[in-house]
């Protein structure tokens, strides 16, 4: 099967959210933090109360700007990906030729499904995204999913979207 994408940084966001689950809970963090400093301002505490929205704003960016950050240091962020797969691996290059990485698949550690990637867990911490804007078909998506349970089980739990 080949597959084809150009890489977004909602792809990066995505895994983020997979490996690194507080992540997930920062805009919820954020927006209690936000309503708690508004109470303070309603109540005459300026001060703190500005701290806090202020504080709140922040913290909801970070992840984000984290994010954007790490995709743009990625040497395939915004290169089109071309992925030929087979019942062992996943060859991934860049359409120019400037990287190159072979995902044997009983070398990774799980998979996640999430709404709108596949990600190739390779560790602790890391992760191959696959979005599946890169499948021409249901049909391919099917096929895709059927070879990552046969070969790792079944997927990891994805995590919920803020």
């Amino acid at each position: 099967m080949r597959l084809r994408w150009t890489p977004v940084p909602a792809d990066w966001a995505d895994g983020v959210r997979a490996v690194v689950p507080f992540t997930r809970w920062v805009p919820w963090f954020a927006a209690a933090l936000g309503a708690f400093s508004v109470v303070l301002l309603v109540l005459g505490l300026t001060p703190p109360g500005v701290f806090g929205v202020i504080s709140a704003a922040v913290i909801a960016v970070i992840p984000f700007a984290a994010i954007r950050h790490a995709f743009r240091g990625n040497p395939v962020a915004g290169r089109t990906v071309t992925a030929d797969v087979d019942e062992h691996s996943v060859r991934m290059m860049t359409a120019d030729g400037s990287a190159y990485s072979d995902v044997v698949l009983t070398d990774l550690t799980g998979w996640v499904e999430t709404e709108r990637s596949f990600l190739l867990r390779t560790g602790p911490s890391g992760f191959h995204p696959v979005p599946g804007r890169a499948f021409d078909t249901t049909e391919d998506i099917d096929a895709f999913r059927d070879l990552l349970t046969r070969t790792l089980g079944p997927a990891g739990v994805p995590p919920s979207a803020p």
